[in-house]
């Protein structure tokens, strides 16, 4: 099969997605079509995975109560990370919307599997973290092509994660990655949220020679 030609149009588009991915928190009510969500989980089914193990797996929350119980995991972890917060800082964080659990028509929890049988173990034997990284390139994989799609996703982050699996019905043994927010955002931005609301300025990724 002859690979395709990535020309300067393309690659210009792409670094476009790049810059308009966002992690959304401001999302409309319109539900996520299911044959859209099943697109962006064949998709990230292509990120890169150690061994080609794949260990991710995506749970899809629509029970109510265990909606209810992700946001409540979320207030108690958002008012002690307040509480941690310096002086300075605190009422700016206060201002900040850092999850859409409540307006987001779809809630991904991501986990990874410990020891999956898949790819024989080849390349972790000495970084079995490279499972949990697996499982984050299939969550970026997932974001970029949302984006495409003109679906927002957010990483709610501010979780405890103990009890996760229990709360999901999941296996124990399965670690607990994060939980993403999916949907249609209210509006587009080529700005982080976070540095608009002044908490953070982005910068070049650094390069060390040796």
């Amino acid at each position: 099969m002859t690979p395709p030609v990535f020309d300067a149009a393309f690659q210009a588009r792409l670094e476009a997605l790049f810059r308009w991915r966002r992690d959304v928190r401001h999302f409309r009510p319109d539900p996520v079509p299911e044959a859209a969500l099943e697109r962006l989980l064949a998709l990230a089914a292509l990120a890169p995975s150690v061994g080609l193990s794949q260990p991710w797996r995506f749970v899809l929350v629509e029970d109510a109560a265990r909606r209810a119980w992700l946001r409540e995991n979320f207030r108690r972890s958002n008012a002690e990370a307040l509480a941690a917060q310096p002086a300075e800082r605190a009422a700016r964080y206060a201002r900040l919307k850092l999850a859409g659990l409540e307006e987001a028509p779809c809630l991904l929890a991501l986990f990874a599997l410990p020891d999956p049988a898949q790819g024989h173990g080849l390349g972790r034997r000495t970084m079995p973290q490279t499972l949990d990284y697996s499982a984050v390139m299939a969550a970026h994989t997932l974001w970029l092509a949302a984006r495409a799609e003109g679906l927002g996703l957010g990483w709610v982050s501010i979780l405890e994660p103990e009890g996760m699996a229990a709360a999901l019905a999941v296996p124990a043994e399965w670690r607990f990655i994060g939980l993403f927010c999916l949907g249609y955002p209210q509006a587009d931005s080529e700005t982080p949220e976070l540095q608009r609301e002044g908490w953070e300025t982005p910068r070049p990724a650094p390069l060390l020679r040796r």
